[in-house]
Formats: structure tokens, C-alpha cells, sequence
């Protein structure tokens, strides 16, 4: 155990976290030129294009320091806010972190949160300046940033490029140096922690896990503590860049278990494993559920698609264990499914993968959060969809999910960033001057109101300088209201919204102006309408296509004509009675796109 070291990176989104992965690869020799490509621990096309890992991989890698050998299991972390409680295992599995900073950015929102969890779970942190090839590196002005934050000394920050290879030996001399090898005793009751878990087609879930205590052999009974199911492990082994199986592996190794499991639901992030006959005092703590925090329905554009939507999100879900789905159906979209995703991000890239992987058109209604409604019976339900909101006499009060936001900018930014918070009902609780002109602000403001478009709002008022960190903080009481949008007097489901009541009349206004310009005319008078119960708020008509009954009328008495027009008026009231007005998508979308 004292050759073996367990560490992960931990960054801002795109300071080079995957690259100087790469370059530790190679360093090591766990790669050869012909297997090697950019961002090799990143296997999805999306998250080489975007730049960012969608899923955390573990990869050991084999150092040698003059005579003595060593094991390096590098254990590599999502960079988004979306994924914080898979980084959040993936550091509780680890003894030490490197923390990585651009040297053209300075510290961001995400470094700041994952160097905290990182100190809270006691890891060992080794400060890397990269990108020091660049011609806008500010390597001074950074490196008091970062013994500011870290309170390190600034020889101890390793100067590095990831890109060029500057850097990577004095950073893991530091790695077996700094980092204490795993403690833990081989011989107690196994106690393993799962930080990951894959799908394969031909063999099940594969769940990566760190040990911590015990030893496991190829071929044991073990159990999963949280679901209480038990498994025989057809296969252990530790990972290289493809799987190598081992007869056993004890405390201190990272590796991976295969004991056909065919769902991923009964592998879950942060679980622990241990042996039936000899199970372990207690579990690995911090475990909890994956919660979704942002619901949207998902409909297929083509309605006979409805079976083939759901085997796609089947399929996706062996894959990412995040997502949950329940089918809905609406009266404008057809049938389809209420899905909910940990935020904006992963339900971006759950819908890129739909239509990549899959090849599904998919509309994606307006995404929200979920709600609790105490009723007047003294019931708690839980809403993730306006139309399934009890009636308004039933409802005592509803709760919304409240975030704390942290957002580090530039100071010249912070005036017309506080306003956007404020207008978006947040309370600015602190400011703290990190340097002379970046500044750190905390905000509290409810989750529903970053979910529409704040993230665009406030990189453009930043001129994309400034970053942004969130975590959930609770329930708090709010005064919501659900809007409904009415055509001809008939509710549309799927356009219908919880709103706070300040906001209402506003964005009631709003939508019916955009739906006007979205909905065809017909033959009659189309009213488009938006209600708060039954009180209208906003009204635009889209104008009937009119025949010209007059035209035949030349001379003679004005009656002749007023004739007409009432008999025209009453076969365009019959009209409107039984016509019903087709919505089109792209009014749906225009929805989405609402200012």
C-alpha cells in the first residue's frame, strides 16, 4: 500500500483538465503513440466537442522513481456544475487533488467549490498553474491568488503546460512526494466505495470502486448496502486504459466489479460494497440519492415515434443512471415523457444525444422545477408539472427549491450583475474582494429563476468573464401562480407555467404577443388569451381570413349589404364553435426563446 497513490483533478470547466491528463499518460508510458488521441479519457464525440467530460473516468498508470515502482490511479472528474455530487465521490475516493488554474483566467466559481469539497474530505491539494504558454499568462498575479486561496506557500505551486508537456515530471515527483499512500487494513470486513458505474451490452453494469478496507477475490458473494441486493463478482480487475482482470484486490486499490447486473438503477454513485457472510460496521458516508432538479416534458415530433422515444431513453438511461422519465401526455403535443436531468446541462446534452445516437426529433417543452404544495388537508405533493397543480381553493401555500449562487467576476461587471440577480428575486447575501478587481459574490435566489436563460444573461453582461457555482440550499414559501394561455377558450397544457406573481402580467403580455405572430389565421377570430384562474390578463386576436360578401352589392340600399354581413357573422360564430386552431412548433419553441 505505501507505492500505490489515489488522486484526481479538479478544475474550472476548460482549463485543461483532459489535456494534462493526456500528458500524464503518456509521461507514464500507459499509452502508446499509435492508441493515443486528444482528450483520451473523453470517449463521447460531444464532450470533445464542447470541450468539457460528461462522465468521470479512472485510469492507473505505472511511475517509476529510480528503483522503486509506484501506482498512480487517477480517478478524473466532470468539470460541471450539473455533475458536483459525482465529483463529490470521486474525491472522497481519492488521498489528494491536483487543483488546476489557467494562468490566462486566474481562479473561477467551480475551482473554488471543488477545492472546498476537496478540504472537507482532508485530501492533500497540489496547486498546478497551466497554460504558462500562453503569450496572456498573468502567472504572478495568480499565484497570489491561489496562496490567498489555498494557503500555500508560492514554491509549492508547480508551474505547468499542459499542452506542451512543461511541467508534468515536477508534477508527479509532487504526487508521490506530497500525497500520502491509502490507509486501511487488508484483513477487516471489505468496505469499498463505488464512484462510477458503465453499461455494457454484453455484460451488464460495470461498477468502478475504491477500497478502503478488506479484500475482495474473484468469484465473492458481496452485497451493495443502500439497495440491500446481493451479487457474485464474476470478475474483478483494475483500470488501464482497457479493463485487466485480477484474482483479488485489497485496501487502497482502485478497480472495477462485474457480476451481471443488468440495471443500472441498482448500482448507485456512492454506494459501498461489502461481503454477505462478513459485512462491514458502516458504509462509506455521504452517500445520497441523485435527485433531479430540472423537469421538462420530452415529446416526439412524429407521433408514431412514442415507442421508439421510450427504447432511446431506456437505452440512455443504462448509461446515465441521472435521468428519470415518466410518460404524460398532453392535449397539444400528443403523448410523451416528463423527464427530470440534473440541470440545464445534462438536459442539453441528453437531448444532443437523442437526436445523435438515436436519431430522434424530439420537442422539448419549458423547462421547470420541482415544487411542494401543502394542501388544505394538511397533504405534501410534489409537483414537476403545472397541469398537475390541485385546484387553487385546495392549496394552503407553495414551496419552491432555493439555491445559493456563487459568482466570481471582474469588478466593473458587479453593478449590472447584482441587478440581474435582484431581478430575478435574488437577495445578495456577501461580497468578498478576492483581488484588487475580481470579486466573489453570494446570492441566494430560487432555483426556477436560473433555470429560463439566467446563464446567458450573465455571461453576456460579463462579457463571458464571469463564473458561476450553485448549490441547493432548501425550501423556501413563495407566492406562485400558475398561468394558463387559452386558444378560442381552451387551455393549452403544454404552454401553461408556474410563475411567481410578480411576473405574471408581464410574461402573460409577452406570450401572447409571440404566439400572434406564430399562430395561422383561419376562417374566424382566433382569441389568444392569458388566465390566472379565471381572471384574464392579456388578450390578442388573431384576425379571421374574410371573403368579400359585399362585392357583388353595387348601388341600392345600404340594408342589402348589413344582410349580408350578419349572415357572414353568424356562419363565422357556427365556425368558431366547432373549429379547433392546430399549434405549430414553432410557437412551442418561440416559447422557450421568450425574453
Amino acid at each position: 500500500m505505501n507505492h500505490i497513490r489515489n488522486f484526481c483533478i479538479i478544475a474550472h470547466i476548460d482549463h485543461g483538465k483532459s489535456t494534462l491528463a493526456d500528458r500524464l499518460l503518456e509521461f507514464t508510458g500507459t499509452i502508446n503513440d499509435r492508441e493515443f488521441q486528444n482528450q483520451i479519457l473523453d470517449d463521447m464525440d460531444l464532450e470533445r466537442e464542447r470541450g468539457i467530460t460528461i462522465k468521470s473516468h479512472a485510469i492507473q498508470m505505472m511511475y517509476q522513481e529510480g528503483e522503486q515502482k509506484y501506482i498512480l490511479n487517477l480517478i478524473d472528474t466532470p468539470g460541471h456544475v450539473d455533475f458536483s455530487y459525482e465529483v463529490s465521490r470521486s474525491i472522497a475516493a481519492c488521498e489528494g487533488a491536483l487543483l488546476v488554474i489557467d494562468a490566462t483566467q486566474g481562479i473561477q466559481a467551480q475551482t473554488i467549490s471543488n477545492l472546498y469539497q476537496a478540504l472537507d474530505h482532508n485530501l492533500e491539494i497540489i496547486p498546478v498553474l497551466n497554460k504558462m504558454d500562453m503569450e496572456s499568462a498573468m502567472p504572478e498575479e495568480v499565484k497570489d491568488q491561489i496562496v490567498d486561496l489555498v494557503g500555500c506557500r508560492r514554491e509549492e505551486i508547480i508551474e505547468a503546460s499542459a499542452r506542451t508537456g512543461l511541467g508534468v515530471g515536477a508534477i508527479l515527483a509532487a504526487i508521490i512526494t506530497r500525497i500520502p499512500p491509502p490507509k486501511g487494513n487488508p484483513a477487516a470486513p471489505l468496505q469499498a466505495l463505488i464512484f462510477d458505474s458503465v453499461y455494457n451490452t454484453f455484460r451488464g453494469v460495470i461498477a468502478y470502486f475504491r477500497i478502503f478496507n478488506g479484500t475482495i477475490r474473484s468469484g465473492d458473494h458481496v452485497k451493495f448496502v443502500s439497495t440491500g441486493m446481493d451479487y457474485h463478482a464474476d470478475e474483478i480487475g483494475i483500470l488501464r486504459l482497457k479493463p485487466e482482470p485480477r484474482k483479488s484486490l485489497s485496501a487502497g486499490d482502485v478497480g472495477y466489479i462485474i457480476s451481471g447486473i443488468k440495471s443500472s438503477k441498482e448500482v448507485q454513485v456512492g454506494d459501498t460494497i461489502t461481503h454477505v457472510d462478513n459485512p462491514c460496521q458502516q458504509a462509506v458516508e455521504g452517500f445520497k440519492a441523485v435527485k433531479p432538479m430540472v423537469f421538462a416534458g420530452i415529446y416526439p415530433i412524429d407521433a408514431d415515434d412514442y415507442e421508439e422515444l421510450r427504447d432511446s431513453l431506456e437505452k440512455l438511461r443504462l448509461n446515465d443512471a441521472s435521468i428519470s422519465f415518466e410518460p404524460e401526455s398532453s392535449a397539444a403535443l400528443g403523448f410523451g415523457f416528463r423527464c427530470g436531468f440534473l440541470g440545464l446541462l445534462h438536459m442539453e446534452i441528453i437531448q444532443e444525444r437523442l437526436d445523435r445516437e438515436f436519431d430522434m426529433d424530439v420537442i422539448t417543452t419549458v423547462p421547470n422545477v420541482s415544487y411542494r404544495v401543502y394542501t388544505t388537508k394538511g397533504e405534501i405533493i410534489e409537483v414537476h408539472n403545472p397541469s398537475g397543480l390541485p385546484p387553487v381553493t385546495h392549496i394552503e401555500h407553495i414551496e419552491e427549491p432555493n439555491i445559493t449562487a456563487n459568482i466570481i467576476t471582474k469588478a466593473e461587471y458587479v453593478g449590472p450583475i447584482m441587478k440581474l440577480c435582484i431581478d430575478k428575486r435574488g437577495t445578495i447575501k456577501n461580497q468578498v474582494y478576492l483581488t484588487t478587481d475580481r470579486i466573489e459574490l453570494s446570492v441566494d435566489m430560487p432555483l426556477g429563476e436560473i433555470v429560463f436563460d439566467f446563464y446567458d444573461k450573465l455571461k453576456s453582461i460579463s462579457k463571458g468573464y464571469a463564473s458561476f457555482d450553485y448549490f441547493t440550499s432548501g425550501y423556501l414559501e413563495a407566492d406562485l401562480i400558475k398561468l394558463d394561455i387559452l386558444l378560442n377558450g381552451e387551455i393549452v397544457d403544454a404552454l401553461s407555467s408556474l410563475i411567481h406573481r410578480s411576473h405574471a402580467y408581464d410574461f402573460g403580455r409577452k406570450l401572447c404577443t409571440k404566439l400572434k405572430e406564430f399562430i395561422p389565421r383561419q376562417q374566424f377570430d382566433v382569441a389568444i388569451q392569458a388566465a390566472i384562474g379565471a381572471k384574464i390578463i392579456a388578450r390578442e386576436t388573431v384576425k379571421a381570413v374574410r371573403k368579400d360578401v359585399t362585392a357583388k352589392c353595387y348601388g341600392g340600399d345600404i340594408t342589402r349589404k348589413r344582410k349580408l354581413l350578419e349572415k357572414q357573422k353568424k356562419g363565422k360564430k357556427r365556425m368558431r364553435q366547432i373549429g379547433n386552431v392546430e399549434v405549430p412548433q414553432k410557437a412551442f419553441l418561440a416559447v422557450l426563446k421568450l425574453d
